[in-house]
Protein backbone atom coordinates (compact mmCIF):
# COMPACT_ATOMS: atom_id res chain seq x y z
CA UNK A 1 0.00 0.00 0.00
CA UNK A 2 1.31 3.43 -0.94
CA UNK A 3 0.58 5.45 2.23
CA UNK A 4 -1.07 8.85 2.22
CA UNK A 5 1.82 10.23 4.30
CA UNK A 6 5.31 9.07 5.17
CA UNK A 7 7.48 11.11 7.58
CA UNK A 8 10.66 12.42 5.94
CA UNK A 9 14.10 12.27 7.58
CA UNK A 10 16.88 14.64 6.57
CA UNK A 11 19.60 12.39 8.05
CA UNK A 12 20.70 14.78 10.80
CA UNK A 13 17.94 14.14 13.34
CA UNK A 14 19.63 11.37 15.35
CA UNK A 15 22.91 13.27 15.53
CA UNK A 16 21.07 16.28 16.94
CA UNK A 17 19.24 14.12 19.47
CA UNK A 18 22.57 12.68 20.62
CA UNK A 19 23.96 16.19 21.03
CA UNK A 20 20.92 17.20 23.09
CA UNK A 21 21.63 14.30 25.43
CA UNK A 22 25.32 15.25 25.68
CA UNK A 23 24.30 18.82 26.49
CA UNK A 24 22.77 17.46 29.67
CA UNK A 25 19.35 19.06 29.23
CA UNK A 26 16.34 17.20 27.90
CA UNK A 27 13.64 19.44 29.38
CA UNK A 28 12.30 22.39 27.45
CA UNK A 29 13.96 25.66 26.48
CA UNK A 30 17.47 24.33 25.98
CA UNK A 31 19.88 25.19 23.20
CA UNK A 32 17.94 23.40 20.46
CA UNK A 33 14.64 25.02 21.43
CA UNK A 34 16.28 28.44 21.36
CA UNK A 35 17.79 27.69 17.94
CA UNK A 36 14.37 26.69 16.61
CA UNK A 37 12.82 29.88 17.99
CA UNK A 38 15.57 31.95 16.34
CA UNK A 39 15.09 30.15 13.01
CA UNK A 40 11.37 30.88 13.11
CA UNK A 41 11.81 34.53 14.03
CA UNK A 42 14.16 34.99 11.08
CA UNK A 43 12.09 32.91 8.66
CA UNK A 44 8.69 34.33 9.59
CA UNK A 45 9.78 37.84 10.47
CA UNK A 46 7.71 37.81 13.67
CA UNK A 47 8.41 39.74 16.85
CA UNK A 48 8.83 36.53 18.85
CA UNK A 49 8.47 32.80 18.20
CA UNK A 50 7.92 30.23 20.94
CA UNK A 51 8.15 26.53 20.27
CA UNK A 52 5.23 24.56 21.74
CA UNK A 53 4.34 20.90 22.14
CA UNK A 54 1.68 21.23 19.41
CA UNK A 55 -0.16 23.69 17.24
CA UNK A 56 -3.14 22.98 19.49
CA UNK A 57 -1.10 24.27 22.42
CA UNK A 58 -0.08 27.36 20.46
CA UNK A 59 -3.73 28.13 19.68
CA UNK A 60 -4.67 27.66 23.34
CA UNK A 61 -1.94 30.11 24.30
CA UNK A 62 -3.28 32.54 21.71
CA UNK A 63 -6.77 32.31 23.19
CA UNK A 64 -5.40 33.16 26.65
CA UNK A 65 -3.31 36.02 25.27
CA UNK A 66 -6.40 37.38 23.53
CA UNK A 67 -8.19 37.46 26.92
CA UNK A 68 -11.05 35.40 25.54
CA UNK A 69 -13.82 35.22 28.13
CA UNK A 70 -17.08 33.26 28.51
CA UNK A 71 -19.69 34.74 26.21
CA UNK A 72 -17.19 36.09 23.69
CA UNK A 73 -17.47 35.16 20.01
CA UNK A 74 -14.73 34.30 17.55
CA UNK A 75 -15.20 34.08 13.78
CA UNK A 76 -13.68 31.09 11.98
CA UNK A 77 -14.37 28.65 9.16
CA UNK A 78 -16.22 25.43 9.87
CA UNK A 79 -13.94 23.69 7.38
CA UNK A 80 -10.95 23.20 9.70
CA UNK A 81 -9.49 20.84 12.28
CA UNK A 82 -11.11 20.72 15.73
CA UNK A 83 -8.17 22.46 17.45
CA UNK A 84 -9.09 25.76 15.78
CA UNK A 85 -12.36 25.81 17.70
CA UNK A 86 -11.33 23.88 20.83
CA UNK A 87 -8.77 26.49 21.87
CA UNK A 88 -11.47 29.14 22.19
CA UNK A 89 -14.27 26.91 23.47
CA UNK A 90 -11.98 26.00 26.38
CA UNK A 91 -12.01 29.71 27.35
CA UNK A 92 -15.83 29.82 27.18
CA UNK A 93 -16.14 31.47 23.77
CA UNK A 94 -18.59 30.61 20.99
CA UNK A 95 -17.15 29.87 17.54
CA UNK A 96 -19.15 31.61 14.82
CA UNK A 97 -18.79 29.44 11.75
CA UNK A 98 -18.56 31.24 8.41
CA UNK A 99 -18.60 29.67 4.95
CA UNK A 100 -15.48 29.25 2.81
CA UNK A 101 -14.50 30.44 -0.64
CA UNK A 102 -15.13 27.89 -3.41
CA UNK A 103 -11.71 28.55 -4.97
CA UNK A 104 -9.14 28.40 -2.13
CA UNK A 105 -11.38 26.65 0.45
CA UNK A 106 -10.41 29.42 2.90
CA UNK A 107 -12.58 31.63 5.09
CA UNK A 108 -14.67 33.82 2.80
CA UNK A 109 -13.53 37.34 3.66
CA UNK A 110 -16.59 38.84 1.93
CA UNK A 111 -18.90 37.24 4.52
CA UNK A 112 -17.01 38.10 7.71
CA UNK A 113 -18.33 41.59 8.41
CA UNK A 114 -21.98 40.51 8.52
CA UNK A 115 -21.11 38.15 11.40
CA UNK A 116 -19.30 40.70 13.56
CA UNK A 117 -21.25 41.62 16.70
CA UNK A 118 -20.60 43.44 19.96
CA UNK A 119 -19.43 40.07 21.36
CA UNK A 120 -16.84 39.39 18.65
CA UNK A 121 -13.26 39.41 19.89
CA UNK A 122 -11.20 37.76 17.16
CA UNK A 123 -11.08 36.48 13.60
CA UNK A 124 -9.35 33.14 13.05
CA UNK A 125 -8.32 32.69 9.40
CA UNK A 126 -7.16 29.17 8.52
CA UNK A 127 -4.72 28.91 5.61
CA UNK A 128 -5.91 25.67 4.05
CA UNK A 129 -3.24 23.57 2.30
CA UNK A 130 -0.68 26.33 2.78
CA UNK A 131 -2.64 28.67 0.49
CA UNK A 132 -3.16 32.06 2.10
CA UNK A 133 -6.46 33.64 3.08
CA UNK A 134 -7.15 37.15 1.74
CA UNK A 135 -5.28 38.74 4.64
CA UNK A 136 -5.41 42.39 3.55
CA UNK A 137 -9.19 42.43 3.82
CA UNK A 138 -9.21 40.42 7.03
CA UNK A 139 -6.72 42.80 8.68
CA UNK A 140 -8.72 45.78 7.41
CA UNK A 141 -11.90 44.41 9.03
CA UNK A 142 -10.08 43.63 12.27
CA UNK A 143 -8.67 47.15 12.50
CA UNK A 144 -12.04 48.68 11.69
CA UNK A 145 -13.81 46.72 14.44
CA UNK A 146 -10.93 46.56 16.96
CA UNK A 147 -10.54 42.78 16.73
CA UNK A 148 -7.53 40.52 17.03
CA UNK A 149 -6.46 38.31 14.13
CA UNK A 150 -5.08 34.91 15.11
CA UNK A 151 -3.78 32.98 12.10
CA UNK A 152 -4.16 29.23 12.13
CA UNK A 153 -1.20 28.56 9.84
CA UNK A 154 -0.88 24.92 10.91
CA UNK A 155 -0.26 23.93 7.29
CA UNK A 156 1.57 27.10 6.31
CA UNK A 157 5.30 26.80 7.08
CA UNK A 158 7.31 28.26 4.15
CA UNK A 159 4.15 29.66 2.51
CA UNK A 160 3.49 33.35 1.89
CA UNK A 161 0.84 35.99 1.21
CA UNK A 162 2.10 38.81 -1.02
CA UNK A 163 5.63 37.99 0.10
CA UNK A 164 4.82 37.83 3.83
CA UNK A 165 5.10 34.56 5.73
CA UNK A 166 1.87 32.96 6.90
CA UNK A 167 1.50 33.27 10.65
CA UNK A 168 3.45 36.53 10.64
CA UNK A 169 0.65 38.83 9.47
CA UNK A 170 -2.02 38.79 12.20
CA UNK A 171 -1.52 39.72 15.85
CA UNK A 172 -0.74 36.07 16.60
CA UNK A 173 -0.09 32.97 14.53
CA UNK A 174 0.21 29.25 15.12
CA UNK A 175 1.95 26.53 13.08
CA UNK A 176 2.20 22.75 13.33
CA UNK A 177 5.14 20.38 13.08
CA UNK A 178 3.00 17.25 13.33
CA UNK A 179 4.34 14.32 11.31
CA UNK A 180 1.78 14.97 8.55
CA UNK A 181 3.15 18.47 7.92
CA UNK A 182 6.04 19.55 5.68
CA UNK A 183 8.54 20.30 8.46
CA UNK A 184 8.07 17.81 11.29
CA UNK A 185 9.00 16.75 14.80
CA UNK A 186 6.38 14.05 15.33
CA UNK A 187 4.28 16.31 17.53
CA UNK A 188 5.07 19.99 17.82
CA UNK A 189 4.09 23.54 17.01
CA UNK A 190 4.94 27.17 17.57
CA UNK A 191 3.25 30.43 18.49
CA UNK A 192 4.20 33.60 16.61
CA UNK A 193 3.77 36.89 18.45
CA UNK A 194 3.57 39.81 16.04
CA UNK A 195 2.36 42.34 18.63
CA UNK A 196 5.25 43.22 20.95
CA UNK A 197 2.84 44.06 23.79
CA UNK A 198 1.94 40.37 24.02
CA UNK A 199 5.46 38.92 24.02
CA UNK A 200 6.25 39.00 27.74
CA UNK A 201 2.91 37.50 28.76
CA UNK A 202 3.27 34.78 26.12
CA UNK A 203 6.46 33.56 27.81
CA UNK A 204 4.68 33.49 31.17
CA UNK A 205 1.66 31.56 29.89
CA UNK A 206 3.95 29.03 28.22
CA UNK A 207 5.86 28.48 31.50
CA UNK A 208 2.86 27.44 33.63
CA UNK A 209 2.03 31.05 34.46
CA UNK A 210 5.44 31.78 36.02
CA UNK A 211 8.11 34.34 35.19
CA UNK A 212 10.71 31.55 34.94
CA UNK A 213 12.10 32.79 31.60
CA UNK A 214 12.81 36.21 33.12
CA UNK A 215 14.54 34.51 36.04
CA UNK A 216 16.90 32.60 33.77
CA UNK A 217 17.73 35.83 31.94
CA UNK A 218 18.60 37.45 35.28
CA UNK A 219 15.74 39.94 35.09
CA UNK A 220 14.25 38.82 38.43
CA UNK A 221 15.94 37.24 41.47
CA UNK A 222 13.38 34.42 41.78
CA UNK A 223 10.49 33.13 39.76
CA UNK A 224 6.94 32.68 40.94
CA UNK A 225 3.34 32.25 39.82
CA UNK A 226 2.19 35.51 38.21
CA UNK A 227 -0.54 34.58 35.69
CA UNK A 228 -2.58 31.68 34.37
CA UNK A 229 -0.82 29.27 32.04
CA UNK A 230 0.15 25.68 31.44
CA UNK A 231 3.09 23.58 30.28
CA UNK A 232 3.29 24.27 26.57
CA UNK A 233 7.00 23.57 26.08
CA UNK A 234 8.31 20.66 24.01
CA UNK A 235 11.29 18.69 25.27
CA UNK A 236 14.77 19.19 23.82
CA UNK A 237 14.69 15.90 21.91
CA UNK A 238 11.70 17.18 19.93
CA UNK A 239 13.47 20.48 19.28
CA UNK A 240 16.69 18.70 18.24
CA UNK A 241 14.77 16.63 15.70
CA UNK A 242 12.94 19.72 14.45
CA UNK A 243 16.08 21.81 13.96
CA UNK A 244 17.43 19.20 11.54
CA UNK A 245 14.25 19.64 9.53
CA UNK A 246 14.37 23.43 9.69
CA UNK A 247 17.91 23.44 8.33
CA UNK A 248 16.61 21.63 5.22
CA UNK A 249 13.32 23.53 4.97
CA UNK A 250 14.04 25.07 1.57
CA UNK A 251 14.96 21.78 -0.08
CA UNK A 252 12.00 20.01 1.54
CA UNK A 253 9.61 22.67 0.25
CA UNK A 254 11.18 22.57 -3.22
CA UNK A 255 10.73 18.81 -3.51
CA UNK A 256 7.14 18.94 -2.29
CA UNK A 257 6.32 21.68 -4.78
CA UNK A 258 7.79 19.55 -7.56
CA UNK A 259 5.54 16.62 -6.60
CA UNK A 260 2.54 18.98 -6.32
CA UNK A 261 3.28 20.48 -9.75
CA UNK A 262 3.65 17.05 -11.34
CA UNK A 263 0.16 16.15 -10.14
CA UNK A 264 -1.23 19.49 -11.24
CA UNK A 265 0.13 19.17 -14.76
CA UNK A 266 -1.02 15.56 -15.09
CA UNK A 267 -4.66 16.33 -14.22
CA UNK A 268 -5.14 19.41 -16.39
CA UNK A 269 -6.77 17.43 -19.18
CA UNK A 270 -9.22 15.54 -16.99
CA UNK A 271 -10.24 18.84 -15.39
CA UNK A 272 -10.99 20.36 -18.81
CA UNK A 273 -13.59 17.68 -19.53
CA UNK A 274 -15.29 18.29 -16.17
CA UNK A 275 -14.43 15.09 -14.30
CA UNK A 276 -12.61 16.81 -11.43
CA UNK A 277 -11.46 20.23 -10.28
CA UNK A 278 -7.85 20.89 -9.40
CA UNK A 279 -6.63 23.20 -6.57
CA UNK A 280 -6.73 26.93 -7.27
CA UNK A 281 -3.83 29.04 -6.00
CA UNK A 282 -4.24 32.84 -6.42
CA UNK A 283 -1.24 34.63 -7.90
CA UNK A 284 -0.58 36.49 -4.64
CA UNK A 285 -0.08 33.21 -2.75
CA UNK A 286 3.24 31.45 -2.47
CA UNK A 287 2.07 28.00 -1.39
CA UNK A 288 4.26 25.22 0.03
CA UNK A 289 3.02 22.05 -1.65
CA UNK A 290 1.44 20.78 1.54
CA UNK A 291 -1.67 19.10 0.10
CA UNK A 292 -2.70 18.02 -3.35
CA UNK A 293 -6.43 17.43 -3.60
CA UNK A 294 -9.03 16.78 -6.25
CA UNK A 295 -12.66 17.82 -6.08
CA UNK A 296 -14.93 15.06 -7.39
CA UNK A 297 -18.34 15.74 -8.93
CA UNK A 298 -20.26 14.40 -5.93
CA UNK A 299 -20.04 12.24 -2.80
CA UNK A 300 -20.76 9.02 -4.69
CA UNK A 301 -17.86 9.64 -7.09
CA UNK A 302 -15.52 10.33 -4.19
CA UNK A 303 -16.54 7.20 -2.28
CA UNK A 304 -16.06 5.06 -5.38
CA UNK A 305 -12.75 6.74 -6.19
CA UNK A 306 -11.23 6.14 -2.74
CA UNK A 307 -12.39 2.52 -2.77
CA UNK A 308 -10.99 1.89 -6.26
CA UNK A 309 -7.67 3.48 -5.40
CA UNK A 310 -7.32 1.31 -2.29
CA UNK A 311 -7.89 -1.76 -4.44
CA UNK A 312 -4.88 -0.53 -6.43
CA UNK A 313 -2.84 -0.17 -3.21
CA UNK A 314 -2.99 3.62 -3.03
CA UNK A 315 -4.31 5.24 0.13
CA UNK A 316 -6.26 8.44 -0.65
CA UNK A 317 -8.19 10.21 2.12
CA UNK A 318 -10.74 12.95 2.70
CA UNK A 319 -11.31 15.53 5.43
CA UNK A 320 -12.84 17.39 7.32
CA UNK A 321 -16.26 16.70 8.79
CA UNK A 322 -17.35 20.37 9.01
CA UNK A 323 -17.32 21.54 12.61
CA UNK A 324 -20.80 23.04 12.46
CA UNK A 325 -22.16 19.59 11.56
CA UNK A 326 -20.26 17.73 14.32
CA UNK A 327 -21.88 16.79 17.67
CA UNK A 328 -19.65 19.13 19.70
CA UNK A 329 -19.77 21.85 17.06
CA UNK A 330 -23.57 21.93 17.28
CA UNK A 331 -23.34 22.35 21.06
CA UNK A 332 -20.45 24.80 21.29
CA UNK A 333 -20.63 26.80 18.06
CA UNK A 334 -23.09 28.70 15.94
CA UNK A 335 -23.78 28.91 12.23
CA UNK A 336 -26.19 31.72 11.39
CA UNK A 337 -26.69 30.68 7.79
CA UNK A 338 -26.37 27.76 5.44
CA UNK A 339 -22.70 26.86 4.93
CA UNK A 340 -23.39 25.44 1.50
CA UNK A 341 -19.86 25.71 0.07
CA UNK A 342 -18.36 24.08 3.15
CA UNK A 343 -20.79 21.16 3.00
CA UNK A 344 -20.32 20.73 -0.74
CA UNK A 345 -16.50 20.73 -0.52
CA UNK A 346 -16.49 18.33 2.44
CA UNK A 347 -18.47 15.82 0.37
CA UNK A 348 -16.29 16.03 -2.75
CA UNK A 349 -12.67 16.53 -1.69
CA UNK A 350 -10.08 13.74 -1.84
CA UNK A 351 -6.39 14.12 -1.01
CA UNK A 352 -3.68 12.24 -2.87
CA UNK A 353 -0.46 10.91 -1.29
CA UNK A 354 2.21 13.60 -1.10
CA UNK A 355 5.51 12.98 0.68
CA UNK A 356 9.20 13.18 -0.11
CA UNK A 357 10.29 9.91 -1.67
CA UNK A 358 7.01 9.53 -3.53
CA UNK A 359 8.66 10.64 -6.77
CA UNK A 360 9.43 7.06 -7.89
CA UNK A 361 5.80 6.04 -7.39
CA UNK A 362 4.10 9.17 -8.69
CA UNK A 363 3.69 8.09 -12.30
CA UNK A 364 1.94 4.93 -11.10
CA UNK A 365 -0.41 6.98 -8.88
CA UNK A 366 -1.19 9.41 -11.69
CA UNK A 367 -1.94 6.60 -14.13
CA UNK A 368 -4.22 4.89 -11.64
CA UNK A 369 -6.06 8.14 -10.86
CA UNK A 370 -6.72 8.75 -14.56
CA UNK A 371 -7.77 5.13 -15.07
CA UNK A 372 -10.18 5.16 -12.12
CA UNK A 373 -11.71 8.47 -13.19
CA UNK A 374 -12.70 6.85 -16.47
CA UNK A 375 -14.74 4.22 -14.63
CA UNK A 376 -16.74 6.24 -12.06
Amino acid sequence: MIPFNKPHLTGDELDNISKAHLNGQLAGDGAFTKSCNAWLEKSIGCEKALLTHSCTGALEMAAILANIQPGDEVIMPSYTFVSTANAFVLRGATPIFVDIRPDTLNLNEKLIESYISSKTRAIIPVHYAGVACEMDRIMELANLHNLLVIEDAAQGVQATYKGRSLGGIGNLGAVSFHETKNIISGEGGALFINDSKLAERAEIIREKGTNRSQFFRGQVDKYTWVDIGSSYLPGEIVAAFLLAQMNKAESITKRRLEIWSRYHEAFEGIEKIGRIRRPIVPEWCGHNGHIYYLLMRNLKDRTNFISAMRQRNINCVFHYVPLHASPQGKKAGRAYSNLSVTEDIADRIVRLPLWIGLETKQDYIINQVLDVLKTI
